[in-house]
């Protein structure tokens, strides 16, 4: 991961802060009620946003049928998301075109590398007991040691959701302290709220500033494996911790939806949220990516249709 910022490097634990949050859940609902229709991005800002998601996704594989040449064919289609042809049409052939990060399972993190060498695009794996995050603190940190030595550059880490859900927040804290201090310099932390799991908006507004308490790079919605995954409610919640941290600490968090945007029209409400909610800097890979294993594949239709008046059909663009 480029950087344009300094990381985040945590501050001490503010329980003062924590236990004086207060969402108001109507007003959130009343605020993502006017998201879908607020903004109409048409013509050639479409075709710009449509190709700076590309750029913001993490093209994921987390399946339990993954296989190493699996992982091939989705580094072959992260190195090139788009059609070359489409990019000439587009008027971008020149500009390097290419997902934020591939997204695997530690056991596969070394596959990954190989097949990506020589891009520049960083390997993204999930640790720490995903997508429970239910296994013993030391084999979960042993599970980060093993995916950086595998040559993973950015690591997704679930919380214990326990720990929110009981207000245990000084846990919480220790334990994500541990995970970003095994990361390090050599990898970022995005942080899994799992936020499907937890009680409450205020819950999730709380685990958002301890994570960011705790040196976090990201914070993202969910491992796409809960029952409900990213909604739009809890991601204002969590972009307004990250904008209240910011104002706070002069830090700067990236923000991650992930789980169930398989459309672009829905990817595009996600990043009108981010934009209006925080600033153009946050429509940047570095601080905002977005998890999906089939939305490359809409967002390449949807470049497809501004190019030639028409869809493609999806065989046309091939996952690798």
């Amino acid at each position: 991961m480029i950087s344009q910022h300094d990381r985040n490097p945590g501050t001490s634990l503010d329980l003062d802060w924590v236990m004086g949050a207060h969402v108001n859940r109507s007003a959130v609902e009343r605020r993502v009620a006017t998201l879908p229709g607020r903004r109409s991005i048409k013509k050639d800002w479409q075709a710009a946003w449509l190709l700076r998601l590309v750029t913001c996704l993490d093209l994921t594989t987390l399946s339990g049928d993954d296989t190493p040449g699996r992982i091939k064919r989705i580094c072959a289609k992260a190195k090139q998301p788009v059609r070359p042809d489409m990019l000439e049409q587009l008027g971008v052939k020149d500009e390097k075109i290419t997902v934020g990060a591939v997204c695997v399972y530690p056991n596969l993190v070394q596959d990954a590398v190989k097949a990506l060498k020589g891009s520049g695009i960083p390997v993204a794996s999930v640790a720490t007991g995903f997508p429970a995050g239910q296994t013993p603190l030391p084999q979960r940190i042993a599970e980060i040691k093993q995916a950086i030595d595998c040559g993973a550059r950015e690591i997704d880490v679930v919380i214990s959701r326990s720990h929110v859900l009981t207000g245990n927040w000084y846990a919480l804290y220790e334990e994500l302290t541990q995970f970003r201090a095994t990361c390090g310099d050599a990898a970022y932390m995005k942080t899994i709220l799992a936020t499907g799991d937890l009680g409450t908006l205020k819950q999730v507004y709380q685990a958002s500033q301890v994570a960011m308490m705790a040196g976090s790079d990201f914070i993202k919605t969910s491992t796409g494996k809960e029952l409900v995954n990213a909604t739009l409610e809890v991601s204002l919640v969590m972009v307004r911790a990250i904008r209240d941290y910011y104002e706070r600490t002069g830090c700067k968090v990236g923000f991650k939806p992930a789980g169930g945007i398989n459309t672009a029209k829905q990817a595009m409400t996600w990043q009108s949220l981010t934009k209006e909610e925080l600033d153009d800097a946050w429509l940047m890979p570095d601080l905002f990516r977005i998890g999906g294993s089939s939305l490359l594949t809409d967002l390449e239709r949807q470049l497809y249709r501004y190019i030639t008046g028409h869809y493609a059909a999806k065989h046309h663009m091939p996952m690798g």
